[in-house]
């Protein structure tokens, strides 16, 4: 498919993967891609942006002689999921009429 995911469904899309289970950056790269075509470069600044806003806080843990820096949702993190997913079901259901009109 060709159409790019927007920035903001980007970040819905990592909340709701970090929602469900604390990850570490490689995991949940690999499982956002597994949905989206994006590169692992493109998840990275996602995570910084999500925790500068306070949306996921982090913590490291060891690993075969090295850290895993896991991500976990905050509660204001939480509001910001539920508030991209409703606005994805508004759009959503607009484009489907849109859509639906064309057939």
């Amino acid at each position: 498919m060709s159409l790019q995911i927007q920035p903001r469904l980007l970040d819905g899309a990592v909340l709701c993967l970090i929602n469900n289970d604390r990850l570490y950056g490689y995991t949940l790269s690999k499982q956002v891609q597994s949905y989206f075509d994006v590169s692992d470069s493109a998840i990275y600044p996602v995570l910084h942006r999500l925790k500068k806003k306070k949306f996921v806080i982090t913590y490291d843990k060891p690993f075969e002689g090295r850290n895993r820096r896991y991500y976990q949702i905050t509660d204001l993190g939480t509001n910001e999921l539920q508030t991209i997913t409703n606005e994805w079901w508004i759009f959503s259901d607009k484009v489907d009429q849109l859509m639906g009109e064309q057939k």
